[in-house]
């Protein structure tokens, strides 16, 4: 049995006794991931799609890899596509119906290049296009508001000061952030070791100066009064003394938004968004940006330069004719088109009479009187 405050061991998925059903291929195949270097996170994502799929295929009567066709798959994908979530009655999106149908294609694929099965039932499906939705950023006020919401009076509202401020300073995702050591923050010089971020990399990032405020507070204050083993190194801790988890990060953050009445869409990732947008509207370089986020490809970073719409907007002001004529300007003046038999530029603004006139000798010669 698990200690308080620590996760329980999953359950097996399916019969690991039967040497050809579905919880031995998953098993299996999830221990490949693993000898591959995938990170555990990446794994535990990968379990807990696949285990949909086998539950779904127990209920149909389907227990062995061998019985899944190709129209299997297919009638699984039409069943995400009509499943409604319990809690909102809402449908799935095509994102997450995309993952949950690719990673049973991957299964597969792994099955039949090792020989579990003769031929790959997921062989030529296609998966349901991916939407490419803009994030929600937060303003600044925002995100003072937020923070603003938190505690700062007890113990346990500066470790979430603390939490809070290291996302929005750095940008780290809520797994790198779980992950974070004692020994990885140094507060003197400001940067931030992320040790095995997704894709199992190391990086290190700047932290600004009130982020480490809070994180010198916690730990002189704070974090000495919730160890319970003295050997535990992780930074952030709950109230029971074991390393924070992405549910617990997730938890708090949620929970100081509804505070503050921040109805944005997100809880940690809208921290990393709003990080990335900001430096971008100020002038950053979208490869630092790539740099302090982690992505691999640059393509990934510049989602957010399509959201960074201060930058836009202030070059749309200062060059669109429009823009530049203000709320109140005057009546627009007409290009120089006489073949066209449109008034001339030389001529001025138009006078509402002109106008009218123009307008109508327009209809009558494209017979649009």
């Amino acid at each position: 049995m698990a200690a308080r405050g620590q996760r329980k061991p999953k359950r097996p998925i399916g019969n690991l006794a039967d040497a050809n059903g579905m919880g031995r291929a998953v098993a299996d195949h999830l221990g490949w991931r693993q000898t591959k270097g995938q990170s555990e996170s990446t794994v535990m994502g990968a379990r807990q799609l696949l285990g949909y799929f086998v539950a779904w295929c127990e209920e149909r009567g389907i227990t062995k890899p061998v019985e899944v066709t190709r129209e299997t798959i297919e009638r699984y994908q039409k069943w995400l596509h009509a499943y409604r979530q319990p809690k909102s009655d809402k449908p799935l999106t095509f994102t997450s119906q995309s993952k949950r149908a690719g990673i049973v294609l991957e299964l597969f694929r792994w099955l039949s290049r090792a020989h579990r099965i003769l031929m790959n039932p997921g062989a030529d499906i296609e998966l349901p296009k991916v939407e490419k939705r803009l994030p929600d950023v937060l303003t600044v006020a925002e995100v003072e508001r937020i923070f603003g919401a938190v505690d700062v009076t007890t113990a346990l509202g500066v470790r979430d000061r603390a939490i809070l401020e290291t996302l929005y300073s750095t940008g780290m995702r809520r797994m790198e952030l779980c992950a974070l050591s004692v020994h990885d923050v140094d507060l003197e010089q400001g940067i931030v070791k992320v040790r095995q971020g997704k894709g199992s990399k190391d990086r290190v990032i700047p932290i600004g100066a009130r982020a480490v405020a809070w994180i010198e507070k916690y730990l002189a204050e704070v974090r000495p009064g919730l160890v319970v083993d003295p050997a535990e190194r992780a930074l952030f801790l709950t109230m029971f003394g074991a390393p924070f988890s992405k549910s617990h990060v997730t938890t708090a953050a949620r929970a100081y938004k509804v505070l503050a009445g921040v109805e944005k869409k997100g809880s940690c990732h809208i921290f990393r968004h709003t990080a990335a947008t900001q430096m971008l509207e100020n002038g950053a370089d979208t490869r630092y940006v790539q740099a302090l986020l982690g992505h691999e490809a640059l393509s990934t970073t510049q989602i957010y330069t399509k959201v960074a719409i201060r930058k836009l907007k202030e070059v749309h002001t200062a060059t669109h004719p429009s823009a530049r004529l203000g709320k109140h300007g005057g009546a627009a003046t007409v290009a120089d088109e006489e073949d066209e038999g449109t008034p001339a530029a030389s001529n001025g603004p138009m006078s509402p009479g002109q106008a009218t006139r123009w307008l109508r000798r327009y209809r009558a010669a494209t017979g649009r009187a």
